[in-house]
């Protein structure tokens, strides 16, 4: 069973972040799952930190964009989310490649969600696991505090 609310195809997913960071970056949505959410990433050396691996920011953009597209698909038009933490591990040094990033839902609740993200190279290792907690407001409130 689908815990989507809305669905949007993956293509339409990626052309909503062209313009922003993650348009930038080179992030894909590429699979819509029943209860997960796929997204790639390019490892290009503009993405590398100065030793010439990629830098832990870049795998956090990935995993926070694709954990906060999963959890605006849980949520009804009248709301949105918004990231309230997020942390990583960084387990694999990587150079070149495509990254995949999973995201699935530990917690899907009326005010608040928590994802866990797992990044993958090519050879399906795993590069990085994070987990983000997004908050669920009425559309509007983006600026309260």
């Amino acid at each position: 069973m689908s815990i989507w609310r809305i669905h949007p195809t993956a293509a339409e997913l990626t052309e909503r972040g062209r313009g922003n960071l993650a348009g930038h970056l080179g992030i894909r949505i590429t699979t819509i799952g029943d209860d997960f959410l796929e997204a790639t990433m390019p490892v290009e050396p503009r993405l590398h930190q100065p030793f010439g691996v990629l830098h832990g920011g870049a795998s956090l953009a990935l995993a926070e964009t694709v954990g906060s597209v999963a959890a605006m698909l849980c949520v009804t038009p009248e709301e949105m989310c918004l990231g309230q933490e997020i942390n990583a591990n960084h387990l694999r040094a990587v150079r070149e490649g495509t990254l995949t990033a999973t995201a699935r839902p530990w917690h899907l609740g009326r005010r608040s969600q928590v994802w866990h993200i797992e990044i993958r190279d090519a050879a399906e290792r795993l590069v990085c696991i994070s987990r983000l907690t997004m908050a669920v407001v009425p559309r509007g409130r983006e600026g309260a505090a």
